[in-house]
């Protein structure tokens, strides 16, 4: 793929989904609804990668971008992520939770060295784990929350819509280059 693209074209490869926006008053219904997004992620992202070479693991999502591989173990950490802070916010009254250099994170041996399975099994069993959790919840608990030193003061609620969006902005980023490239 050229390096060669306009603005707006750079902001369809950063956000194939948009931008996030977090939907307010929300149903149980719609709960409900994410937590199936929730249990169906990894396997969305394991059928998109598992067919690529390691070639095509290493290419770049979009110019200046991370790599598949990068964008998978990504995924991972950042479900470790989201897990333990939804669980502070749901445990504790209204915590500070850290942020972390998620580009720094991408440079490491461990996005660029380990296979995909890892991150794609980890992911797994992480999402059942959050979907077990999130069947547990009251309706009370969705209005719990946490403080994210870069995203402000954030819900339960949205926090489950922001990771759903996440999740699917980098499934979508990924199944862009897939077709793009005609893999």
């Amino acid at each position: 793929m050229e390096n060669d693209v306009s603005e707006q074209e750079l902001e369809q490869l950063k956000y194939p989904v948009g931008k996030f926006t977090a939907a307010d008053g929300r149903t149980p219904e719609q709960w409900k609804e994410s937590v199936q997004m929730i249990r169906l992620l990894a396997a969305g992202l394991t059928a998109a990668v598992e067919p690529l070479t390691a070639d095509q693991l290493n290419t770049p999502c979009r110019p200046g971008g991370w790599t598949v591989l990068q964008v998978v173990h990504h995924l991972a950490d950042t479900g470790m992520y989201a897990y333990l802070r939804f669980k502070r916010g749901l445990t504790e009254d209204s915590p500070l939770v850290p942020s972390y250099r998620q580009d720094l994170w991408a440079e490491q041996s461990d996005y660029t060295e380990e296979p995909a399975e890892s991150s794609l099994q980890l992911l797994e069993l992480l999402n059942r784990r959050f979907v077990t959790l999130l069947n547990s919840l009251e309706e009370s608990d969705y209005s719990k929350s946490f403080e994210s030193a870069g995203l402000g003061k954030m819900t339960l609620d949205i926090a489950v819509q922001r990771y759903v969006w996440h999740n699917r902005h980098h499934l979508a980023q990924i199944t862009a280059l897939i077709q793009r490239s005609r893999w």
